[in-house]
């Protein structure tokens, strides 16, 4: 039997660019080929010309090994071809069921919307993936994990042939993985093929049939069943064994640096969240997603509100639930959602970088052009931010990269604690590991780190002491020393 979906020696070039050099991969019925590389290594241009966005200047397409030419998203969804994107395609306006068939509503007699009909669909969908939610729930009230779930929700209403997965569980908690592989274990049993690109390397090892990699553009090789390891991916994705870092734990007796107690949030008015965080000290929050830790940092920080308690940093207290306040006083926050709330996307990166902090750079209300660039390209520079100029639009940065730039506009500020709510969310691992190193050399100079994260390989490995949440409360605090995967879980559950 042919491949389902081939292609072969895809070409497509930008002005001053090639983003796709004579690549050339397939998938069969039933099978798990995972696409693997750094950000920019051209895995989403290649998703694109699969999903009818923009055309190749070279090379074929063939379904069923019978050459096609996609031009235009139907004709991919009318071959059978279905996506669930990394970044978000849902509309906040509408509830579940609407999102999950926006565009193929049912109909009674081809003229009224079947609302009933596609509300039990998508419950047996939500279902399916084990959400706590109903059908009809507004996109507005979930989290962006639970939005990330419905993105799935709309694949699997398709009746697809090939499911292209884009970092599918970069938002999801351990327990929501753990189901969404065994679904993708099940769709491969019903003779659906698989691309599935995940940063989260553990996870290709875990499914894997085949893996595919790609650097700069080119076909970088093929590792089959037997040979994908973890050392062997990365070498294909970076050319190089890339060292495993350790880092130096914090000096225990350092002074405290941020003093939460009694905190209440909006999402759990009822529980009250202590915890201290040194100076130099990474602490995480880690647990299960709606457990209320970016609710707790989004509260400290002042996007949320503030329902009780107080917030203290270096002995002196400020309101919870005011960002100025918490900037004035010395605090910074890396958001879940980059690209939606840490940066101006169509600003280049120098207005991003000193956009925190512009009131150094100007005088009688006007920017002083040279010490602002000064200062962004020496920020750039130390963070090693991979752009030929700092005037580069920050939305043609690759993932990692426009972290940097998020975690860049704090340091200008000189911030006593830094907050980072799930810092490598859909970075490659090497630009992961460069944020580590970053991370840990903020810790070196005293600042204090305060961590959210899903990855529990990330928490364990850069982590002091790790606060676990359920349900609103901090069940348990752990050292290092103490901390392993199945010590946070057992806490995560409650």
């Amino acid at each position: 039997m042919p491949p389902i979906l081939e292609v072969r020696g895809i070409v497509k070039r930008y002005p001053g660019v090639t983003a796709l050099d004579g690549v050339s991969m397939s998938v069969g019925s039933g099978e798990v080929v995972a696409l693997i590389g750094e950000n920019g290594a051209g895995k989403s241009t290649l998703m694109k010309v699969l999903g009818g966005i923009v055309r190749p200047d070279q090379g074929e397409i063939l379904v069923d090994g019978q050459p096609t030419v996609i031009d235009s998203v139907n004709k991919s969804v009318a071959l059978g071809i279905g996506f669930i994107h990394q970044e978000l395609n849902t509309l906040d306006n509408l509830d579940v069921a609407g999102n999950v068939f926006l565009g193929r509503e049912p109909t009674h007699l081809g003229l009224l919307m079947d609302r009933a009909k596609m509300r039990r669909d998508a419950e047996a969908l939500v279902r399916q993936l084990g959400l706590p939610i109903s059908a009809d729930t507004p996109l507005t009230n979930l989290s962006l994990a639970q939005r990330q779930m419905v993105e799935i929700a709309k694949a699997l209403s398709l009746n697809v042939r090939v499911l292209i997965m884009d970092e599918p569980t970069s938002s999801l908690t351990l327990t929501e993985t753990e189901r969404l592989l065994a679904m993708t274990q099940e769709l491969r049993e019903r003779g659906v093929g698989i691309i599935y690109i995940s940063h989260r390397l553990s996870e290709v090892i875990q499914i894997a049939d085949r893996v595919v990699g790609l650097k700069d553009g080119q076909n970088a090789g093929d590792l089959p069943k037997e040979q994908i390891t973890h050392d062997n991916m990365v070498r294909l994705m970076v050319g190089r064994d890339l060292k495993r870092s350790q880092y130096e734990a914090a000096e225990r007796d350092q002074p405290v640096r941020l003093q939460v107690r009694g905190l209440r949030t909006e999402r759990y008015p009822h529980r009250e969240v202590s915890f201290d965080v040194k100076g130099g000290e990474v602490f995480s929050l880690a647990g299960l997603v709606g457990a209320g830790r970016s609710e707790v940092v989004q509260t400290i920080f002042g996007t949320d509100r503030s329902l009780g308690g107080t917030v203290s940093l270096d002995g002196k207290q400020f309101p919870a639930g005011n960002p100025k306040a918490a900037i004035e006083a010395g605090v910074g926050l890396v958001p879940e959602d980059r690209r939606s709330y840490g940066l101006l996307v169509d600003w280049p990166i120098r207005s991003n970088l000193t956009l925190t902090n512009i009131a150094e750079y100007s005088r009688a209300l006007l920017i002083q052009s040279k010490s602002e660039l000064d200062a962004a390209r020496k920020v750039s520079t130390a963070l090693a931010v991979k752009a030929p100029t700092v005037e580069v639009v920050a939305a043609n940065l690759s993932g990692g990269n426009q972290q940097k730039v998020v975690v860049g506009k704090w340091l200008l500020s000189q911030p006593k604690l830094l907050i980072l709510d799930e810092p490598t969310r859909g970075v490659d691992v090497g630009a992961k590991a460069e944020i580590y190193q970053i991370v840990r050399d903020l810790a070196g100079k005293g600042v204090a780190i305060l961590m959210v994260s899903s990855d529990m390989e990330e928490v364990l490995s850069v982590s002091d002491r790790i606060g676990v949440m359920h349900e609103g409360k901090l069940t348990g605090i752990l050292s290092r020393e103490e901390a392993s995967e199945e010590s946070v879980m057992r806490l995560a559950v409650g």
